[in-house]
This record gives C-alpha cells, sequence and structure tokens, in this order.
C-alpha cells in the first residue's frame, strides 16, 4: 500500500510522512543494522541482519503493492529518521481483523513526538482499512514506548517471560498490547 506524502510540523522541525522507494533500499539496510545497535529494545542484534539488496528491494515492492500492509518511513528536515509498519493478518477469515505494528527510530530523533506522530497517522490508516484491532510487543523494560503505546489505548494482554536472551546472558520480557477500535 502506498502512503501519499504528508508534511507536518513538530517541534519547529518539518516532518515528511510516505512510504519506501525502490532507491531507498541500501538506506533502508544501513538504518535496520543501525537502529538494531542502538538499543536492546528491538529484536535483533546488528550482526544478524542477512538481508540483501534485492531481499530489500523486494521487501519494499510487497509492501508498496499489498492491500493489508503498509511501510511509512520518517524525514526529519529532510535526514531519514525510521520508519513504522503494519501487516494485516491473512491465511484464516478468524483472524484477518488483526494488524501487527512495528516502529523504530534512530535514537536521535526519539523523545520529540515523532513516534507518537507515526503511530497515530498508521492507526488511522489501519482503522480506515477496516481492521478491528491493533498489536504489537514491546520489551518490559522499554517505559517510554510503553507510555507511547497507552497514550494511545493499547492495553496489556499478556507477557512472554525471558523472550529476549541477550548476549551478556540477560533476559527480557515481551510484553504483548492490543488496540482494539
Amino acid at each position: 500500500m502506498i502512503f501519499a506524502e504528508e508534511q507536518h510540523r513538530l517541534d519547529e522541525k518539518r516532518i515528511t510522512l510516505r512510504s519506501a522507494r525502490l532507491d531507498e533500499a541500501q538506506m533502508l539496510l544501513d538504518y535496520l543494522k543501525a537502529v538494531t545497535g542502538e538499543t536492546r529494545f528491538l529484536m535483533s542484534e546488528p550482526d544478524e541482519i542477512h538481508y540483501t539488496l534485492k531481499d530489500e528491494e523486494q521487501f519494499i515492492n510487497d509492501n508498496n503493492q499489498s492491500d493489508n500492509k503498509l511501510l511509512m518511513m520518517a524525514f526529519v528536515d529532510g535526514e531519514y529518521a525510521g520508519s513504522c509498519s503494519f501487516e494485516g493478518e491473512s491465511g484464516s477469515r478468524r483472524k484477518r481483523h488483526r494488524a501487527g505494528i512495528g516502529i523504530a527510530l534512530y535514537q536521535k530523533y526519539t523523545g520529540f513526538g515523532l513516534g507518537k506522530l507515526m503511530m497515530q497517522r498508521l492507526l488511522e490508516e489501519i482503522k480506515n482499512l477496516g481492521f478491528e484491532q491493533a498489536e504489537l510487543s514491546v520489551i518490559d523494560n522499554n517505559k517510554r514506548a510503553r507510555h507511547l503505546y497507552e497514550s494511545l489505548g493499547f492495553k496489556e494482554y499478556g507477557v512472554l517471560p525471558n523472550a529476549n536472551k541477550y548476549d551478556d546472558g540477560t533476559y527480557s520480557d515481551n510484553i504483548y498490547m492490543v488496540l482494539k477500535f
């Protein structure tokens, strides 16, 4: 699905939201490797990112041509800041009312409302497409993200203990959250 370009202002910054283009595949690969190294709150380590340029181009095409998934990119004053996405459940009719959400930003672009803006716009798109609920998971000690999701109306519905094991031997839980429209 294509997300038409939008312009916003936040904290005196010019924000552009739009879908990805094929010529941005390498930028997206570099971003994925960078953001996974900036925080323990994402689902993998940088050395686990093995996508090729062709894989990323296919990912962009799949998102842009789909009617039940969307990749939204954010730019702050012209610089790439991060992305959020949703993918509707497919297969059984029993699951088609649900959409899974993900978001990741470079750390330097957190803390001034960009994530909230992106999530609000993504949730509007999901709701307008007729999905009945949005779902996500968040690492238990990611307090800022949890606060954001709760401010948007998400409710906790479960915990998977020790869902993530880090290289240093420590663990974190996954908190599962849902927003019903």
